[in-house]
């Protein structure tokens, strides 16, 4: 019987300490991201060279992949379609693109940002369009970094849940964990 009891003992304390653990800090999942991603993503820019090359480019489909790739880092994944003018006339192409990033947590907004953002990689269809598209990638880049730097991939909505109103207010930072990024409301 006292062993009985003990186990149940140690059960609830664990169920304690587990719960404390819950109230000391916030998960937002990937998921999550790709969902307000979907909603509030509205990149779209037009960029060049001027008399030379002009783009307008429209991204799409984005999707986080949250310190799997890269411990510590976000990878964003999307399409983009992009309609272009040159010298030889118009043409259009699809992008595939992949984006790194640092999160970062904006305590006065309540949001979280991808700063540094970068362009690790990207395919264009048709191919013939590489040339082009390789005149633009440096514009592409910054203006990526730019729209990032302004844009939230997540705020913190009170009118969620308790746990996330207890998050913008206590919110001490953020962590980046495999699949998820945890804000902790103690340092």
């Amino acid at each position: 019987m006292k062993k009985i009891l003990m186990g149940a003992a140690a059960l609830i304390f664990a169920g304690v300490l587990t719960g404390c653990n819950q109230l000391a800090q916030y998960s937002v999942s990937e998921q999550e991201v790709n969902d307000y991603l979907q909603k509030h993503n509205n990149y779209q820019k037009q960029l060049g060279v001027p008399g030379l090359v002009d783009a307008n480019i429209v991204l799409t489909q984005l999707q986080s992949q949250i310190g799997r790739s890269e411990p510590g880092k976000v990878v964003l994944s999307g399409n983009a379609k992009v309609n272009i003018t040159s010298i030889l006339g118009p043409q259009e192409a699809e992008l595939q693109l992949s984006l790194k990033a640092q999160p970062v947590y904006d305590r006065e907004k309540g949001a979280i940002f991808l700063r540094e953002m970068e362009l690790v990689d990207y395919k264009v269809q048709p191919e013939k369009i590489d040339t082009v598209m390789k005149a633009l990638t440096p514009y592409l880049s910054q203006s990526l970094k730019a729209y990032f730097d302004q844009q939230p991939v997540y705020v913190l909505n009170p009118d969620n849940s308790k746990t996330e109103a207890l998050a913008r207010k206590l919110a001490k930072g953020l962590e980046v964990k495999p699949g998820q990024l945890v804000i902790p409301f103690t340092d």
